[in-house]
């Protein structure tokens, strides 16, 4: 006699698998009791699950399938316009679907809708299936947490916005927007009049032939309670007319992320947020330090709460950092820097005693630099590092972790940029060492690839890996060089 779970008591189990998409799309073909379950948690991001699903043998959901499920949810009427203008999408069943997916949204993609109908069809009037695609997710969707609207297609220009008045009670605990600053100003004029809860903002800068209207600066102001912010500029894109909108965040913004590719945008204008948490700085430019020149002041300014300081790709005068570490390093507990010398590295070492989380450059001749910053930062778990070339050896890497890495140390990430000279030899004296350690803890070793061979490309190795991952010594991962 079989024994079958509550629903309530399945859903609860599968909240905790929502991270495993892979998990969940199984759990879909048990029986109707848990796909019932399983299918409202997959759907609430939907969107994600098609690039999320793709990888690694897991079953994706193409850009086909979702439409074809969504026009099979549309009401009749709009079915019938779809019809009456020539428009044509094969549905999976000529019934009504088994679920309302719609209603389980909890993100809206208009980027993503638009992006996936012109996938499917050749029309000049894929607006239309777009307009009743959004009206039908706006009355369907209870409760939305995340929506994103670009305007890098031709599509948005012809989307109706009646779906976003003040009768939409979905939007009124919309958390989190992603959009295009050149959108209409109706669109951000209706977001205003519903939506004041907002926590985090990404807005995308291009096109600035017009400016900033008034209604984005209106949405941005209103907002009670602001904690993450992202700003990127691109083709021209300047940030500069929204900084009076953002002085009223002050005290609320925690989190936040700059990108750019254009050279001179203002950056004094972070020092008058004094609670942030964490800050990334993503700018890219081949002409040396044009995006820091502020930095020169804001290397002086205290940040008490800063726990994360990213810059993934150019960085400030190094000189400069250093000033900055100095004076906010005592609470750092994340540093990624993809510029570095030994300097920047003793001062890290020298300030940043909290860290948990390290990310910075070594050079081949500067190992005795990491045996410092391992001796300096004791709750140090994680870390990541570039080997081959001009870098240190994987060999002495993994040596170096095994003998001086601090006793909570868990996780190694280790990205060659040539083909690995690894020995099987070697890399088993390395988990013999890790076995050996008091106190014993799991690592984690992820190695970050592009398409030349690393260490997991030889049998060999992987044999070791293999034998070492059973015996519970570690958990082995891979990643691409682009993968987030």
């Amino acid at each position: 006699m079989t024994c079958q779970l509550p629903y309530d008591c399945l859903s609860e189990i599968f909240e905790y698998l929502k991270g495993d998409k892979t998990a969940l799309y199984s759990c879909l073909l048990v029986n109707r009791l848990w796909c019932k379950s399983s299918v409202r948690i997959l759907w609430r991001d939907i969107w994600n699950l098609r690039y999320s699903m793709a990888y690694k043998h897991r079953p994706k959901v193409t850009s086909t399938i979702l439409i074809s499920i969504l026009v099979a949810c549309l009401p009749n009427e709009s079915k019938e316009l779809l019809y009456k203008n020539g428009i044509f999408i094969p549905t999976p069943t000529s019934k009504q679907p088994l679920f309302n997916y719609a209603a389980f949204c909890q993100v809206l993609s208009i980027y993503e809708i638009c992006r996936i109908i012109d996938e499917v069809l050749e029309e000049d009037k894929n607006y239309l299936v777009v307009n009743e695609v959004i009206k039908m997710l706006m009355n369907e969707i209870s409760s939305l947490k995340i929506l994103t609207y670009y305007s890098n297609n031709g599509i948005p220009d012809k989307i109706s916005f009646t779906c976003f008045s003040e009768e939409r009670d979905c939007l009124i605990d919309l958390s989190e927007l992603h959009c295009s600053s050149n959108l209409s100003s109706e669109f951000f004029y209706q977001l205003s009049q519903i939506c004041q809860k907002l926590q985090s903002i990404t807005i995308d800068f291009e096109n600035m032939d017009f400016g900033i209207s008034f209604e984005l600066k209106e949405l941005i102001l209103l907002q009670n309670n602001l904690k993450n912010l992202t700003l990127s500029a691109f083709k021209g894109g300047d940030w500069t007319d929204i900084m009076p909108a953002l002085i009223k965040h002050s005290n609320t913004l925690t989190r936040l992320h700059l990108s750019s590719n254009n050279g001179n945008l203002p950056l004094l204008f972070v020092a008058l947020f004094p609670n942030l948490q964490e800050i990334k700085f993503s700018f890219v430019s081949s002409a040396g330090y044009p995006h820091f020149e502020d930095f020169n002041e804001l290397q002086y300014v205290n940040f008490h709460k800063l726990q994360i300081l990213n810059f993934p790709y150019q960085c400030p005068k190094l000189e400069c950092m250093m000033k900055f570490l100095e004076n906010n390093g005592k609470n750092l507990k994340e540093i990624y820097i993809a510029k570095s010398n030994n300097g920047l590295n003793l001062t890290i070492a020298k300030f940043c005693p909290n860290l948990k989380n390290l990310f910075t450059i070594f050079k081949n001749d500067e190992l005795d630099i990491l045996k410092i910053i391992f001796n300096s930062c004791q709750y140090l778990e994680s870390i990541e590092i570039w080997c081959g070339n001009t870098y240190l050896s994987e060999k002495e890497v993994l040596e170096t972790i095994a003998k001086h890495s601090p006793k909570n140390f868990c996780e190694l990430k280790m990205y060659n940029n040539s083909i690995s000279k690894l020995i099987p030899k070697d890399l088993e004296t390395f988990f013999i060492s890790w076995l050996n350690r008091i106190p014993k803890k799991l690592l984690t070793l992820i190695i970050i690839k592009e398409d030349y061979n690393s260490l997991e490309d030889d049998e060999e190795n992987m044999k070791i890996i293999d034998k070492y991952e059973n015996l519970g010594v570690i958990k082995f991962e891979t990643k691409f060089y682009d993968e987030d």
